[in-house]
């Protein structure tokens, strides 16, 4: 739960993100590394989403709507 609520924050308020985030994650058992992959994805799909909204790209037909 810990790594979902980092990745949430992360992509609703990342101007809030603290130290504590950070920390919170450590306590449950993640390393720096682990860390680091968790934010690099949850910045990744944050990106990538941005690009193709920015650019009008349609969802896929076989994607579900839901």
């Amino acid at each position: 739960m810990a790594m979902l609520d980092y990745a949430v924050k992360l992509t609703v308020s990342p101007a809030d993100m603290v130290e504590a985030d950070v920390e919170t994650l450590r306590e449950v058992g993640f390393t720096d590394r682990d860390v680091l992959d968790i934010a690099e994805v949850t910045a990744y799909y944050a990106y990538a989403n941005r690009i193709a909204d920015g650019l009008g790209i349609e969802v896929e037909d076989w994607i579900p709507d839901d």
